[in-house]
């Protein structure tokens, strides 16, 4: 019986093509199956350069690589055109809302997965798990009482009580069909016309409420939230570098900050970190062209 491919979707703008690389060759190393993987890459149009950068992953592992180009996708952009674009809600923020939608149509189950993690365990348990007729399997988020009700508690208690299992959307496993049931995209058209999307924090918040009750929890290692040297005693499976402390920074602070590194490459490390220097170098002219 020939083994079931194993799916993992990226979303990612430009300027996450590197964490996008590490995250895709963290997979291929840790998983048992490597030729089974498939890489569904989302992302709001990357230079050819770039995708053949993460296409070389399939030339490494031999796996299979599919890039969908959001600019030019005709159901992601009459989303998106409908709906308020700036903090929280980013172009790229939306398109996990659209995952049912944005995907091959063979595609059955689905390992969502954000561009700032690092996976250490093999993906496969994650392909092979049992849902339950679930439409997704995911982890508590640790943070979820300040993301869900804000400022002393007290801004979303409409919306969230206090012991509302709210699950971190940072990796999801994914029944498509199930999921596309939920009609996300139309969903989040009606919070947004009755005022209540500028309320929410992320698509996160979305997503815990279309599926309130409704998704298997996960052990907290395969999404360990702002993970930290002394975190890596308890062999985490999936790391996910949430807030300020990142894993391609020269002097981060986090969990496996060396392994991460040599994960992405010393080369793509440092073309990265030069990128983003040249851009934080270029960023106050760029702005004083704009006013002249």
């Amino acid at each position: 019986m020939r083994p079931i491919p194993l799916h993992v979707a990226l979303t990612f703008d430009e300027n996450y093509w590197a964490p996008a690389y590490a995250v895709m060759r963290s997979i291929c190393l840790a998983s048992r199956r490597p030729a089974d993987l498939v890489f569904h890459l989302i992302h709001t149009g990357l230079d050819a350069r770039r995708r053949d950068q993460l296409d070389a992953i399939a030339t490494e592992f031999s796996v299979a690589t599919h890039h969908t180009d959001l600019t030019t996708h005709p159901a992601y952009r009459a989303f998106v055109d409908e709906l308020p674009i700036g903090k929280p809600f980013t172009p790229i923020i939306y398109a996990r809302l659209l995952l049912d939608r944005l995907l091959p149509p063979d595609v059955e189950r689905v390992i969502y997965i954000d561009s700032d993690t690092f996976v250490r365990g093999p993906i496969e348990y994650l392909a092979e798990l049992d849902l339950a007729g679930k439409p997704i399997a995911a982890v508590l988020d640790p943070g979820r009482h300040k993301l869900m009700l804000g400022r002393d508690f007290r801004q979303n208690g409409d919306l969230f009580d206090f012991h509302f299992a709210y699950f971190n959307s940072g990796m999801m496993v994914i029944d498509r069909k199930v999921f596309g049931i939920a009609d996300l995209p139309g969903q989040t058209r009606r919070m947004y016309e009755s005022g209540l999307l500028a309320r929410l924090q992320y698509d996160q918040a979305v997503l815990n409420l279309v599926f309130k009750d409704n998704w298997l929890p996960l052990d907290f290692r395969w999404n360990l939230i702002c993970p930290l040297p002394a975190h890596e005693v308890l062999e985490p499976q999936l790391l996910h570098y949430t807030g300020h402390r990142k894993p391609w920074n020269l002097l981060s602070g986090v969990a496996f900050s060396s392994a991460y590194r040599h994960t992405m490459t010393n080369a793509v490390f440092y073309e990265f970190w030069r990128e983003r220097m040249r851009r934080r170098l270029l960023h106050p002219f760029a702005r004083l062209i704009g006013r002249g």
